[in-house]
């Protein structure tokens, strides 16, 4: 396990500083683009530019790198990424590191002021989750357009941002994406949690790792999905070189 890091004056500092060169990059760069929402493709450029920016910022002010691992284990067209979820920086990151993301998320998030507005022209998938059965169908409706598109859907299986070191149920959306959609499903071990935090200001210097993982095989019925995708996670995680550093 990773010891509990030494905060210091300087790294609560240069958190704040992230946090407010963060939300005036984000007002710049969201009003500045939004002309390319007309389009997906157009507001693409957009989040992109946006996303590139918060990786500098990350490295350049808060001391954060991230290194990926296990890339050869992800397909060039459409798959499934069933990924852990620790904080926001997974949602930015993997826009760099797949060539057509598609998020699965809960609809709240696309009520947020102009960086909604990118969320929704960018095609991510918003899930009302008390909508029950309803959905779920909706769900699967547009994750197989998705697929269809060649695109890569990232998919929360615990749902939620969970802080680093917890484990949460997995909820009933991965098996039934798993079951409906005849395309591999890679599971993606990270750390997030441990430098960037749930929703915290605080950002602690170091290397954040993601690790892809071997496709998950065809055929397994709910239980033993479920039983295999966390056996792959805790054993990526008990790893020197994986997720948990």
């Amino acid at each position: 396990m990773t010891p509990s890091p030494k905060i210091s004056l300087l790294i609560w500092l240069r958190s704040w500083v992230y946090l407010v060169v963060f939300l005036l990059w984000t007002l710049g760069v969201g009003v500045c683009f939004l002309p390319t929402l007309i389009t997906r493709r157009t507001a693409l450029i957009g989040v992109r530019t946006w996303i590139g920016g918060i990786m500098v910022l990350g490295r350049v002010i808060c001391g954060i790198s991230c290194r990926v691992l296990g890339k050869e284990h992800v397909p060039t067209g459409a798959c499934i990424i069933a990924a852990e979820h620790q904080s926001s920086f997974e949602t930015y990151r993997l826009f760099k590191d797949l060539e057509h993301p598609i998020f699965i998320l809960k609809r709240e998030l696309t009520w947020i002021p102009i960086v909604g507005w990118y969320m929704t022209r960018a095609g991510f998938v918003p899930i009302d989750r008390g909508a029950g059965a309803g959905a779920m169908r909706k769900m699967l409706r547009a994750t197989e357009a998705a697929l269809k598109a060649g695109h890569q859907v990232i998919v929360f299986p615990e749902g939620t941002r969970v802080p680093y070191g917890e484990k949460r149920p997995y909820q009933p959306g991965i098996a039934a994406l798993y079951n409906q959609c005849d395309v591999p499903m890679i599971p993606m071990a990270l750390n997030t949690g441990y430098f960037w935090g749930k929703t915290r200001i605080l950002k602690i210097p170091g290397e954040i790792v993601f690790r892809f993982l071997p496709v998950l095989p065809r055929g397994m019925n709910r239980d033993t999905l479920l039983s295999e995708l966390r056996r792959q996670f805790d054993e990526a995680h008990s790893r020197p070189d994986s997720a948990e550093v």
